[in-house]
Parts: C-alpha cells; sequence; structure tokens
C-alpha cells in the first residue's frame, strides 16, 4: 500500500486529515445502508435490494477524480460514489428502496426504478437544460448487465464533438470538450457482447472515456473461471494498450481495498482521459461482496470457507481503517466513535424515510375509512362493507394496493342503491386514481411544448412546373439544410460518410460537414445507438444511421431498455431525443425484408416510430424531430430512393406532423388503412377496385407510435362503415396492432357492417426473389381479392365470387 507521503497534495496534515475521515465516514454510511437495506426487503418493507458493498473504497477514488462536467454510466453498485458527489443521501437511499413517488423525495428514480439506480436531473421543470457545466453528472442506470456500455461512448463522444466542432454553442453543454465519461461495470458482465463492442468502438474512436471494472470475482454465485479467458478482463484485453507507434487503451490495474494507490490511479486515469482524449481502462481486483449479489441468495451458499475468511480480511472498509489507524490519522477510538456515528445516523435516515413514505398514503386509508363508515349503515350489504372496511383498519403499514382494492371492492356492494351520498366512493376512487396514477405512469414522452406530437404542420409547396427528382434528392437536400441550420446536428452509420449512405441521400455532405457530423461507424449497431444516446443526453442532436431496418434487431435491446424509457424513467428529469434513421419495406429475402414492425412497435414504447411512405414525407418528419425532445425511429421506403417525387420549393420548412394521419383518398365503401411501401400497392389497387364499382378510402398511417391522435379513422368507418388494415408484417405483427388501435380505442366497432379485416404477410420471413415476395407479402392481387370478398358479403348480387 502507498505511503502517507507519497498520497498527500499542497494541503496541510490537519486538512488532510480531515479529508480522509470524511471518505471513511461516507464508506461507513454506504455499508451501513447496504446492511439496514437488505434487512427491510427480509422484512418485506421493500421489494428488492441489491446494494454497492465492498466497493465503497475504489468509488471514492473514483469521486475525488470526477469533476464537475464530467459524466457517468454506471453500475447498479454505485452508491458510495453517488454519496461522495454529493447527490445521494442515505434518506433518499431509503425512499429508493421503499419506492417513494415523489421526485423531491426519492430524486433518482420517483420509485420508477429499484433501488441501486442513480441519475442527476439535466432539465429544468419546463423541460429545458440546465447549465450541466456546472453540476456532477450521471446517466440514469439501466439493469440489464452492461446495458450502459454503448451510452457511455457517445458520452464520452460528445466531448470530442464539443472540442472539434467549434460551430456548436455549447455554453450550457461543455466547456471546449474537457469533460470526462466515467464508466462503471461488474466483472462478470465484461462477458456481454455490448461491453467488448463498446470498448472496440472507443479505441477507434479515440475518447475520453474512463472504464472501471469492479472485480470481485463473481457473477451472481458463477466464478471467474466460467466467465472471463484467463480469469482476467484486463489481461486479455492488453492488446489494445497504447504505445509510441498506434493508439488505443491506457489500461491502469489497482487493488479494490488500497486507498492511497486507487487515489493515485484515478487521478493519473482522469488526467490522461481529459488532457490527451483517450480512452482508459482501471481493472480494480480484489474486490469483495460481503452481502453477496442481492437480497435473492446468500454467497454462502456458492464461496468456499476460505474464499469468505479471505474476503472478511480483504474488506476495503476493513483495510481502509486498518491504513488510517497505521498511518496516525486517527485512533481506534475516535473510528468506534466515528462507526457509532455513522450507524446512528442511517438509522435515523432509514426511520424518517419510512415515516415520510408511508404518510400520504395512511392518510388515503383514514379517508377511505372514513368514507365506509359513512355509507355501510345505508347500504343493504352493510355486513359485507363493514367486514373491509375492518380488515383495511387492521393494517398497520398499508400500500396503495391494499387501499384501492378495499375500495374498489366495497363499490360493488352499492351498485344501484339510492341513499344519499352513495356516490362519494366512486368519487373518491376516480379521484385518487387521478393524482396517482400519473405517479407511476407521467413522462413515457415530453409533457413540455417541445413534445414531438406538439409540432405543427408545414406542408410542401411546389413552384409551377415543378422537376420530378429521384426521392434520394429531396433527402439529401433536405440534410443539407438541416445541417446548416443546426449546427448541433451529426449524422453516423454504416456507410454514412464518405459514400453518403447506400442510397446516396446523404451524398456529398461530407465534405461539406466535415467527418466528425457526417461520420462513418464500424458494423456495431448496438453501440451505434448508444453513441446516439449518449450524445442527445448531452444536448447534442444526432441521428444514428442503421442501414436496414432488419439490423435494429441488434441494438433492438437498448433501444428497448435505455432509449425508450430515459425519459420515463427520470420523471422527466433527462431527455434524450435521438433520431435513428434506417430503411426497409419490401426488399426481397429473408433477411433483408425490413417489416419485422410488429416486434419492433411492441417494444419501443417511448420512441416514436415513423413510418412516411415518400421521402418528402420523410425530410418532414427530419425537420419535425429535430425541433421536438421525443427520440423516434424514421422507417424510409427502401424502393422508393429511385421513384420520382416532385421538388418542393420549402426543403427547409417542411414538417410531418407525429401523430397524424393522412386520407390520401377518399371513398364510401371501405376503409383501407396501411402505410410504407405497401401502401403504393394499395393506391394502385384502388384504380382497379374503382373499375369494378369499388370506392375505397385510403388512410396513410405515417406514425405508428404515436398512433391517429385525432382519431381520424374512426371518422372514416362512421363513413364506409368497413375496414381493412393492409401490412407486409406477419399475421398478429403490426396489423394487430393498429386493429387495437382502431376498435378498442377509437372504439369503431359501433360503425362496422362488416367484420374488421387484416391483411398480412405470411408468418414465415420473406423468401428471395420476386415470386418469394410475391407469394411472401400482400400483392395488389391479393388486396383486390380480399377487399372484393368483403364487398361480396354485403352485396353478392353486384360482386359475384371470384372463385
Amino acid at each position: 500500500m502507498q505511503t502517507l507521503s507519497n498520497l498527500k497534495s499542497n494541503i496541510s496534515f490537519e486538512d488532510f486529515k480531515a479529508e480522509v475521515l470524511n471518505d471513511y465516514k461516507i464508506a461507513l454510511i454506504s455499508r451501513e445502508c447496504s446492511l439496514l437495506g437488505r434487512r427491510e426487503v427480509l422484512t418485506g418493507k421493500a421489494k428488492f435490494g441489491i446494494f454497492g458493498d465492498g466497493k465503497e473504497v475504489p468509488q471514492l477514488a473514483m469521486a475525488k477524480a470526477f469533476k464537475k462536467g464530467d459524466w457517468r454510466s454506471g453500475y447498479y453498485r454505485d452508491q458510495t460514489f453517488m454519496m461522495a458527489i454529493n447527490e445521494l443521501t442515505a434518506e433518499q437511499f431509503f425512499a429508493g428502496l421503499y419506492a417513494n413517488t415523489n421526485i423531491e423525495l426519492e430524486p433518482m428514480s420517483a420509485g420508477r426504478q429499484m433501488g441501486g439506480h442513480f441519475v442527476t436531473h439535466s432539465l429544468n421543470d419546463d423541460g429545458t437544460w440546465k447549465n450541466l457545466t456546472k453540476q456532477y453528472n450521471s446517466s440514469a442506470d439501466i439493469s440489464p448487465t452492461a446495458g450502459q456500455m454503448p451510452r457511455l461512448l457517445g458520452l464520452a463522444q460528445a466531448s470530442k464533438i464539443f472540442r472539434e466542432v467549434k460551430e456548436i454553442n455549447a455554453t450550457n453543454f461543455s466547456n471546449n470538450g474537457d469533460e470526462v465519461a466515467w464508466g462503471t461495470i461488474g466483472n462478470a458482465s465484461t462477458s456481454e457482447g455490448l461491453f467488448f463492442e463498446t470498448i472496440n468502438a472507443a479505441g477507434v474512436l479515440q475518447v475520453p472515456m474512463v472504464i472501471s471494472i469492479w472485480d470481485d470475482e463473481y457473477g451472481i454465485s458463477v466464478h471467474a473461471k466460467h466467465q472471463t479467458t484467463k480469469e482476467n478482463i484486463s489481461e486479455i484485453l492488453s492488446g489494445f494498450q497504447r504505445d509510441q507507434n498506434n493508439k488505443g487503451y491506457e489500461i491502469l490495474r489497482v487493488k479494490g481495498w488500497d486507498y492511497a494507490n486507487l487515489i493515485e490511479t484515478y487521478q493519473e486515469a482522469g488526467a490522461i482521459a481529459k488532457e490527451e482524449h483517450v480512452p482508459v481502462l482501471i481493472h480494480v481486483s480484489e474486490l469483495t461482496q460481503p452481502q453477496g449479489h442481492s437480497t435473492s441468495g446468500s454467497h454462502e451458499r456458492y464461496k468456499s470457507a476460505e474464499r469468505l475468511e479471505w474476503e472478511t480480511n480483504h474488506d476495503c472498509n476493513t483495510r481502509f481503517r486498518e491504513w488510517i489507524i497505521e498511518n496516525g490519522i486517527a485512533t481506534n477510538e475516535a473510528l468506534i466513535e466515528l462507526e457509532r456515528a455513522a450507524k446512528r445516523e442511517v438509522r435515523q435516515a432509514k426511520n424518517t424515510a419510512w415515516n415520510t413514505f408511508l404518510k400520504p398514503i395512511k392518510k388515503e386509508q383514514t379517508e377511505l375509512i372514513s368514507i365506509l363508515k359513512q355509507i355501510a349503515p345505508l347500504s343493504s350489504n352493510r355486513v359485507f362493507i363493514n367486514k373491509i372496511q375492518e380488515n383495511l383498519s387492521e393494517i398497520g403499514e398499508p400500500t396503495r394496493k391494499d387501499i384501492l382494492s378495499s375500495a374498489r371492492r366495497a363499490l360493488r356492494y352499492i351498485v344501484g342503491e339510492t341513499f344519499v351520498g352513495h356516490q362519494t366512493l366512486g368519487q373518491w376512487i376516480n379521484g385518487i386514481f387521478e393524482n396517482v396514477q400519473p405517479k407511476f405512469s407521467s413522462h413515457l414522452y415530453s409533457q413540455t411544448q417541445r413534445s414531438n406530437t406538439r409540432i405543427k404542420e408545414i406542408k410542401p409547396t411546389y413552384d409551377d412546373g415543378a422537376a420530378l427528382v429521384d426521392g434520394r434528392i429531396i433527402l439529401r437536400d433536405n440534410f443539407d439544410a438541416l445541417f446548416a441550420s443546426h449546427p448541433e446536428a451529426l449524422v453516423f452509420g454504416e456507410d454514412t460518410g464518405n459514400i453518403g449512405d447506400v442510397n446516396q441521400g446523404l451524398e456529398g455532405l461530407q465534405a461539406k460537414y466535415g467527418e466528425l457530423r457526417i461520420a462513418d461507424a464500424g458494423i456495431r449497431e448496438a453501440t451505434i445507438v448508444g453513441q446516439g444516446i449518449g450524445l442527445a443526453l448531452r444536448g447534442l442532436r444526432p441521428i444514428a444511421e442503421i442501414q436496414y431496418l432488419d439490423y435494429i434487431l441488434y441494438a433492438i435491446q437498448i433501444i428497448s431498455d435505455d432509449l425508450a424509457t430515459t425519459h420515463y424513467r427520470t420523471k422527466g428529469k433527462q431527455k434524450a431525443p435521438l433520431i435513428i434513421r434506417t430503411r426497409g419495406h419490401r426488399l426481397e429475402g429473408i433477411w433483408h425484408s425490413g417489416s419485422q414492425m410488429g416486434g419492433i412497435l411492441n417494444l419501443v414504447r417511448g420512441v416514436n416510430l415513423l413510418v412516411p411512405r415518400n421521402m418528402t414525407k420523410a425530410a418532414g418528419f427530419y425537420n419535425t424531430l429535430l425541433l421536438g425532445d421525443d427520440p423516434a425511429i424514421v422507417v424510409e421506403c427502401l424502393n422508393g430512393y429511385r421513384l420520382k417525387e416532385k421538388m418542393p420549393n420549402n426543403l427547409n420548412a417542411i414538417k410531418t406532423p407525429i401523430g397524424v394521419v393522412e386520407t390520401i383518398k377518399t371513398g364510401q365503401d371501405i376503409t383501407l388503412v396501411s402505410y410504407g411501401s405497401t401502401l403504393r400497392i394499395v393506391e394502385h389497387t384502388a384504380k382497379e377496385l374503382q373499375a369494378v364499382g369499388i370506392n375505397a378510402e385510403i388512410i396513410d398511417v405515417q406514425s405508428l407510435i404515436p398512433f391517429d391522435l385525432n382519431h381520424d379513422i374512426v371518422k372514416s368507418i362512421a363513413k364506409t362503415n368497413r375496414v381493412m388494415i393492409i401490412d407486409e408484417d406477419v399475421p398478429g405483427g403490426a396489423s394487430a396492432y393498429i386493429l387495437d388501435e382502431i376498435i378498442n380505442k377509437q372504439k369503431a366497432f359501433q360503425y362496422l357492417d362488416s367484420a374488421p379485416k387484416t391483411l398480412t404477410a405470411k408468418p414465415h420471413r420473406p423468401a428471395y426473389g420476386n415470386d418469394g415476395d410475391y407469394f411472401s407479402k400482400p400483392s395488389a392481387e391479393d388486396i383486390f381479392e380480399a377487399v372484393y370478398e368483403v364487398m361480396h358479403e354485403v352485396n353478392p348480387r353486384n360482386y359475384p365470387k371470384l372463385r
């Protein structure tokens, strides 16, 4: 262990002692929170616990190197770090454990995530940015192992962009790109592909990132020998070590119980990353996990007696305590008093957090009991209502579930009764739901004026004799205008930069705007999306390009677990308005079909899913999205880049509205609903249907999420009394989603004279070639015959059976 003289900087010995003892106090408080937190789970006050015990001392060292403006993307055991930067108190720790829904009392997620998931607030209440250079910043944690890594890459890359792209106004976001992105991960989670993908990408990009690997030799109950080649992650990553001739990583190694060397190592890592803008990996070994992985199991079941004894002797807090005494910083007696004080402080914080959490719930319990006592004597079912009231009164520490369940069961017993005040109970239940439901369900999307759905439509306008051009030209010229007017906007992806994307929608733009703003990326979809999330969290406006819609499956976990939940899981305190650009529909082949919409749209709630039918509509979506705060996926029609469209004269002003359908043909016999490339087939078929006397109304969905906010489809069905959804996704995919929206949410069933129909692709992936497409996805003939069959059922005389 390093000596005291090597550790001290230019401060007095008394100040140094005070700093060390304050660190020890933080470690004690954090450890006691872990210990008491486990007990709270076992007593049932909390549902689950995953704690940071055994990692306290290295996190103290990390906190000392962490500067205002820096960012963390972490592992769900970093409670000591958050306490050390004064962004988490013991009371807040327990408020999180109890799932307090008050964002002021539980600032990590307002009870939406289990404890151990940390965040700082980037936004004011109106959704505007705080000055992120003046505060410590932590992106919101997620539980999926290694899921924090792709986002870390983008957080680090933002510093590079801010440093090198001078046109950006970075006042609230960066001080010349000096910020470092700090990541943490458990050693077992380094087995995940997301870890290796991020490590490789950061080495290529050369960004200021410091990644700490907390190594306690286990992943839940599984030893490192089953996790990592050679049981040593830094050894197998040694090929990433930079040298005089090759860029790469600086790799540092340190023992997790060695306070002095930890501080020196982290100071060195921070300085290298900040000054040289290179990634640094710190392998922190010989750590312990005193309580095992979580409250779901005990580590005595899988660790040997020898290992448990070793962990007792090498506990980082114990070794820190020994070092303090050995260096004359404090006596054993003084430390005992400090330890007792920490226990008292944490116990008081726990009690305060629990009582504060319970108080409003007890108030609701008292209100309901009073109502039940008032209505019971007036009801013919008074015996049953009294029993519910008595059972509720006996619950000393109720949940809202206990209370609402009691109220709703009692409500059944007074249905149809007409005594004065019989409506009181129903009104009280409605009031509770109005007040409480938003505590759990708000902020899936922006609730400010910058919500994407608030951006007003501006239609394209055209000069007389407007030129017909390839759709890609409209996209290209619109992107050109966007990048010129939004210096904070950038795009990156496979083949995006040098060749201007595979369909030339970015042709020539890299030469104009530079390799940082129009950038190529490796074949690594998860970290392409992760880059976008991190960049967006830091105030930039990234467009992450996934070459084909099929490839988005590589990144769907990051989109679903991280991007889609960012605004929700922070209760509106962080936003990541990333635009994911991709292309799909109607290309033949199993893995280039681009039509797995059902799977995507059911996993990305929290992200807009937009399906423009042509490139003018797509351009309008990009213009809209850059003015809003919600993330989105835009699926361009892969077979539309060479189709001719009229060139608008207001390209950079067009705004395609989000959540709004468009009626592109009126009719009175049946409503046909579709989107994307399939819509063009529907349009063509409608002309053939007209020839046999069937006048179809055609509606372009445009936006799958959100879907038809104005309920225009049901207005059409009220006129035609029939509906068919035509979709190239598998049966039960996007068509089922659309049908649910129309029938259950818009309540179109009341207007239907015929059963609603869906026409989809076959249940398998599409086969290759023109014939494969014809026999796999809805063709013009399929659509004609399906619509004709509906009309045959209505009027078999006018529409005799085809076959």
